[in-house]
């Protein structure tokens, strides 16, 4: 009995930290120094994180309702979700923009490298900050819902990235993603789990099953069909592209709400 708490009790830490690390790398929420941290795994609760950013913003929108503009306060949620981030992905979706703007697909990656915007990046985050706050607008009920499920389903995205497609930088930033992930099949567990919330939510009556339906196929249709159309561009993935896969997963999944509000 007391070897099986400890392994329950060791196993509880180690995912702690994993959830940490996550944290850290994902977004800019500040941790206690003597927090334990562990990265290599990172990329197997990312939706998990998704969750967590997506329920934060859902309060701030809360807060916002009592008194600011619905407009306003959906461009306010935008930034704060950016804020957050610290803009990881949005600068992914930028790089990769730049990248597929390249006539010569030799270039793209060098390209991605560079730090400075170029303007097929900038028209990429202007895209995707507008197309976020329209959709948000435009979703006048279950809006914690929308946020929600929007940043759980990018993150899976990200996660269908990593394990179906190879990495093309081994030595970039995001190649210990593809070791934690090294097959798509480490993904569909949170597919499965991100649609049993959805059905629960259903059952509850805390939305209508239209909006489940929809969110489960815009959120597994858009990211297999970005994470394939960028793999079939650049012959693979790389940080920035995981960025991307986020980015216009989020947008495809509020928008396909929006047209069914």
């Amino acid at each position: 009995m007391g070897q099986w708490i400890q392994t329950v009790v060791r196993f509880g830490q180690s995912q702690w930290a994993l959830l940490n690390g996550a944290l850290l790398f994902y977004t800019c929420v500040p941790l206690p120094e003597r927090w334990p941290v562990e990265f290599s795994q990172i990329a197997r609760v990312v939706p998990l994180v998704g969750l967590g950013l997506g329920g934060c913003l859902a309060g701030v929108d809360a807060v916002l309702s009592l008194g600011v503009p619905i407009f306003l306060r959906s461009a306010l949620i935008v930034l704060i979700g950016v804020w957050l981030t610290g803009g990881l992905h949005l600068d992914g979706a930028m790089d990769t923009a730049d990248g597929l703007a390249v006539q010569e697909p030799q270039r793209r990656l060098a390209v991605m490298a560079d730090s400075n915007a170029g303007a097929f990046g900038v028209m990429a985050a202007i895209a995707i900050l507008l197309l976020k706050t329209a959709a948000l607008t435009a979703i006048a009920h279950d809006r914690w819902f929308a946020l929600m499920v929007a940043a759980a389903w990018g993150r899976w995205g990200q996660q269908w990235a990593i394990g179906c497609y190879q990495y093309l930088k081994p030595t970039g930033k995001g190649a210990f993603h593809k070791q934690a992930m090294p097959s798509y099949r480490y993904a569909l567990p949170w597919a499965g789990g991100l649609s049993l919330l959805t059905m629960l939510s259903v059952t509850l009556k805390l939305i209508p099953w239209s909006s489940g339906l929809i969110t489960a196929i815009a959120g597994l249709g858009s990211a297999s069909l970005v994470a394939n159309w960028l793999n079939r561009k650049l012959g693979g993935h790389t940080g920035d592209t995981y960025g991307a896969v986020v980015e216009w997963v989020e947008v495809a999944v509020l928008v396909s709400l929006a047209c069914a509000s």
